[in-house]
This record gives structure tokens, C-alpha cells and sequence, in this order.
């Protein structure tokens, strides 16, 4: 059969050229992690070649966007063909792992799981939502432009990893003629398992240290707060970093840990997230290039307005009384490697849409929202929004700080 693309040429040739640029193995690898690391570096899986999905999710900065003059300005990295852009920050590939398929949980009345800022990669369909998420960059014409998941598939199978991936998914699993859906299936699981490796997620923080610290001496430190944190000094953490994290769990100040908690994950240490989706009230990012794309991707312009996983619902079909519920709400994303950076001079940005620049700011945004004298932008989507766990925390500046102090030791060794 014979692909229908007018770059079957030039990727066939670079294909053939392949010369991978991985980093090296931070700790050992099964097989299929190590797949999944050729194919999470691999820039020749886009049309045009050149875009890996290291490009938004790079591990010096902890798998999210690794150019600081992009976080700097547009926020949104250009895809494969680069004047085409997507409408968010790219998210953390890293500790994710454990994120459930995505439902809704009658009791708490809260959606949970999902991969995305939106939850569209629901696992509905994998029974793995961080396979899910691994399936969409490839294919959406913002990102790595693909046409098909048959030329991904053929690419892989010129790769100079294609002998690997018959190694670990069998012979003949990379036929991109007769079994292109399942051959794509084991791309995005072979990525998943990397994702899922310890070399990605090795919890080697500060904070992991103090938290193994803890349990051996029979303490829990997930009961921390104001009050008694002076009782969790000595495990490895210095005092303003004990009294920061006092600050964030106590639910009667930072209340940082409502949602970004401290529940243990698979691997016994907290996740700092509660996989749940919430409205901010983050005002709209200007410099977002998104408003400017083409009608065939934003007919709004600059009218449009994210709505997260209310949107998500609304197009799966849901009803009227559902999404609108869920409409401005994004996921609540991991803390780990908040502020892991190669220089510190490197910016970050933070919130869905990369409004903030700094650690500081995103804090202070969250203990003055509804402060008037602050004046903060009208947020992008006001409805549903979070007025109970932020907006108005009375915080002080010293508080604010020894917050960020704290997120500082999530940030893996």
C-alpha cells in the first residue's frame, strides 16, 4: 500500500538517517521503558520531522517546557510545523502514572482521573489514561502533525529501535498495512511504561528523604500544620522548610494540601496531587498565540475562552447540566519538580495557561484573589469558580515565602 503523504520522501530519508539523541539512563530500564524512551526522544515522529515529544516535556525540567524564552512569552510551543500553536502550557509527563481512568465520584461530587489539562484522555478507551495522553500529541495538527497513526507506526518501523520494539511486543507487531491501531496502542503503552519508569519518576527530593525519614521514626508527618510543626524538625528538612510545609497543609492557612495532597501513591510517597479538576479563577493569558490561529482551529479569535474539562464533556456528548458544572475547571497537576529548573535564571510559568511567572506570584495570587487592593485581572471563566480553598487566605508575606521555600524540596536530585 502506498502512504498518502507529500513527505513520505523526506521522512523515509530521515528515517533511514536516524540518529537518536537520548540522554543517558539515569537508573536501569526494562525493555519496554527503554522503548518508550526512544520513542518519547524520537524528533523524526512528526511531519514534518523534527518535533519529539521531548520537545514540550523535557526531563531537566521536569517533563514540561524546556525553552525559558518560550515560557517567557507565548507560553504555547509551536508544533511540527511552527506556526501552528495549541492553547496551554504543556503539562508534566512525570508522576502521573497513578492517575485513575477518569469518573466521576458520586460522594465528593468531583470528576477524578484523566490525563490532560481537560481530562480528554480519559482511559475510557486504553484503560490507561497516560497511554491515552501519549497517543494525542502525535496526530494533532498543533503538535506533531501527523496524518495518521499509520505513518507514525511506519516511521517507528524504520527506526534503528524497530528490532527493540519486536523484542518486546513480538514479530510482526510493527505491520503498519494490517495492524496499524494495534501496533499504535503498543507505541502509547511502550511511552506510558517509560513515563511510569523510576527514572522519570524517581522520588529522590528533600522532601522524600524527610518523608522516609518520618516513617522510620514512627511519625506521620502528614498531620503537620501551624500548630505542631516544630515537632517534624531534625528529619532532614531545615526549620523554614518544616514551617513552610506546616504552612501549606494547615487548612486553616496555606490550605495548599486540599487538593494537592499528601496521599501515598503507588510507590509510597504523596503524589501532592488529588488527580481532581478545579476553576482558579487565572485570568487570561494575552501573549497566548492560540487567539491568532486560523478559523479552522479557534474560530473564536480572540473571544475564545478555555473551558477546560467542562469542554471536554460537552463534546463527549454530556448533558447541558454536567459540563456546565465542570466549565473553566483544569486538572490539579503534581507539585513534584515544581520549580526544577537547569539555571536559576531558567523561567517557569504556572496555571493551565502559564499566566504566572514565578513561584511567588502563582502563591500570591492564590492568598489575594479576592483581595481588592490586589486588583488581579477578571478571571478567564467565572464560573465554578474556587472561592473556598483560595482567593482571600490572609496569608502574610512570610507565609507566602515559606511556602515556596517549601515546594523548592519537591524537586527530585
Amino acid at each position: 500500500m502506498r502512504l498518502r503523504s507529500v513527505s513520505f520522501v523526506l521522512v523515509v530519508a530521515c528515517a533511514l538517517a536516524f540518529v537518536l539523541a537520548v540522554p543517558a539512563t539515569a537508573s536501569a530500564l526494562t525493555p519496554v521503558e527503554e522503548l518508550g524512551k526512544y520513542l518519547l526522544f524520537d524528533a523524526n515522529l512528526s511531519t514534518p520531522p523534527g518535533q519529539s515529544c521531548a520537545a514540550c516535556h523535557a526531563p531537566e525540567v521536569g517533563y514540561t517546557g524546556p525553552d525559558a524564552a518560550v515560557n517567557a512569552g507565548t507560553v504555547v510551543y509551536p508544533g511540527a510545523v511552527h506556526t501552528r500553536f495549541g492553547n496551554r502550557k504543556p503539562p508534566s509527563v512525570a508522576y502521573g502514572g497513578d492517575s485513575p481512568v477518569l469518573y466521576y465520584d458520586d460522594v465528593e461530587e468531583v470528576w477524578i482521573g484523566g490525563m490532560f489539562w481537560d481530562g480528554r484522555a480519559t482511559g475510557w478507551t486504553l484503560g490507561d489514561p497516560l497511554a491515552e495522553q501519549a497517543q494525542g500529541p502525535f496526530l494533532n495538527p498543533l503538535e506533531q502533525n501527523n496524518p495518521n497513526p499509520r505513518l507514525v507506526v511506519f516511521m517507528v518501523s524504520m527506526s534503528s529501535y524497530a528490532d527493540l520494539f519486536e523484542a518486546v511486543w513480538g514479530p510482526g507487531s510493527l505491520d503498519f498495512v494490517k495492524s496499524v491501531d494495534v501496533a499504535y496502542e503498543y507505541i502509547a503503552r511502550s511511552i506510558a511504561a517509560y513515563e511510569r519508569s523510576a527514572e522519570v519518576n524517581p522520588f529522590s527530593s528533600e522532601f522524600d528523604e524527610f518523608w522516609d525519614a518520618t516513617k522510620a521514626a514512627g511519625v506521620d508527618a502528614s498531620t503537620i500544620d501551624v500548630d505542631n510543626w516544630w515537632q517534624f524538625v531534625g528529619y532532614g528538612l531545615s526549620d523554614d522548610e518544616v514551617y513552610g510545609f506546616a504552612v501549606y497543609n494547615d487548612e486553616d492557612k496555606g490550605k495548599c494540601g486540599l487538593c494537592h495532597t499528601l496521599d501515598e501513591g503507588s510507590a509510597g510517597y504523596p503524589l501532592f496531587t488529588d488527580f481532581t479538576y478545579d476553576n482558579l479563577g487565572i485570568p487570561k493569558y494575552p501573549y497566548n498565540p492560540f487567539y491568532t490561529m486560523p478559523k479552522k482551529w479557534n474560530p473564536d479569535g480572540y473571544d475564545w475562552i478555555d473551558p477546560g474539562l467542562g469542554g471536554f464533556l460537552q463534546a463527549a456528548g454530556f448533558s447541558e447540566d454536567t459540563y456546565e458544572a465542570e466549565w473553566g475547571k483544569h486538572k490539579v497537576p503534581s507539585l513534584r519538580n515544581v520549580d526544577k529548573r537547569p539555571t536559576a535564571d531558567f523561567v517557569k510559568t504556572f496555571g493551565h495557561n502559564g499566566y504566572f511567572k514565578s513561584l511567588e506570584e502563582i502563591v500570591h495570587f492564590y492568598n489575594t484573589r479576592d483581595v481588592e487592593s490586589e486588583d488581579w485581572p477578571a478571571p478567564e471563566v467565572s464560573e465554578n469558580m474556587n472561592a473556598d480553598e483560595l482567593g482571600d487566605l490572609g496569608l502574610t508575606p512570610a507565609e507566602e515565602a515559606a511556602i515556596v521555600t517549601f515546594m523548592k524540596t519537591l524537586t527530585d536530585m
